[in-house]
């Protein structure tokens, strides 16, 4: 479950890097890299999903490494910076999903 979501994460991290160099679609290859990049983590996610992972937890840990990971990429890639209200927001958003899996009821079993 957990290497599905991961490579959610990943695939989705990296179409939306491209995204940013897709200039509105209108460059081929960064484009082509956007569709298969959101393409492979819908799969991927599908995946995890399939193996029984929570879709609560499952969409939350992709939301949030995704926006961590963006946000970091931008920063030290991309000259975008980031202020420590956008660190705050980052560590809140994890919080949270780490708030969805240790809050969920354990398994019978």
């Amino acid at each position: 479950m957990w290497f599905w979501l991961a490579g959610a994460v990943l695939a989705e991290v990296t179409g939306t890097v491209a995204l940013k160099f897709s200039e509105g679609f209108t460059r081929p290859v960064p484009s082509v890299v956007v569709a298969l990049g959101y393409g492979v983590a819908f799969y991927a996610l599908s995946q995890a999903l399939a193996l029984g992972m929570a879709i609560g937890v499952a969409y939350g840990v992709w939301a949030a490494a995704g926006v961590a990971l963006i946000a970091l990429i931008g920063a030290v890639f991309l000259g975008e910076g980031l202020t420590w209200v956008q660190i705050g927001g980052i560590v809140l958003v994890i919080g949270g999903v780490l708030a969805l899996e240790l809050g969920r009821a354990p398994h019978a079993g």
